[in-house]
């Protein structure tokens, strides 16, 4: 199992948040992971990061959770709740409450150590005690490493796809 400590970050941890955020869109494999560029992180304003940490922390239809191992942060996941009648990220309409499962990031040094696995029963856990009934996740078609990771937990696809401006992305669902 994971020697890293996992937890909802915290209100005063925005620069731990930006920081990890920036590191996970600079992974090589972030290209197909994330919507938003290393530079367009960098652009962000305190002011950006301050209110996501705080929305992250403290808010009910959102919260991020990180992996700490020793004083360094390895991994995060966030959860979104949406509500009937909303859109998602990609402009889909949510026909009904629904946790999705989103900017999920392991350090490279901490993958296959239990990290995800720890990051995705927190983000489960919170899920189900605010009403969800599982996650929901979209995934790059491409990203064979993280559909396979996310089967091993659970996770199956719904047969539902979408084209976005990183290529296409399957949606994935864990039943809580």
């Amino acid at each position: 199992m994971t020697g890293a400590a996992v937890r909802r970050v915290r209100l005063h941890e925005w620069r731990e948040v930006r920081d990890l955020r920036i590191r996970a869109v600079g992974d090589p494999a972030a290209a197909i992971a994330f919507l938003t560029t290393r530079e367009q992180e960098l652009a962000r304003d305190d002011a950006h990061w301050q209110s996501r940490t705080a929305d992250s922390a403290l808010g009910l239809n959102a919260a991020q959770f990180v992996a700490i191992a020793g004083e360094q942060w390895v991994g995060s996941a966030t959860v979104l709740v949406r509500e009937p009648g909303t859109t998602d990220v990609f402009g889909r309409e949510v026909p009904a409450p629904r946790a999705e499962l989103v900017g999920v990031f392991v350090d490279a040094d901490h993958r296959g150590q239990g990290v995800l696995d720890a990051l995705v029963a927190e983000a489960s856990a919170w899920a189900e005690a605010v009403g969800a009934n599982g996650l929901t996740l979209d995934v790059h078609i491409d990203n064979a490493r993280a559909q396979a990771a996310y089967r091993r937990l659970g996770f199956s696809a719904t047969g539902l796809a979408l084209d976005t401006e990183v290529g296409r992305e399957i949606q994935m669902h864990r039943p809580g």
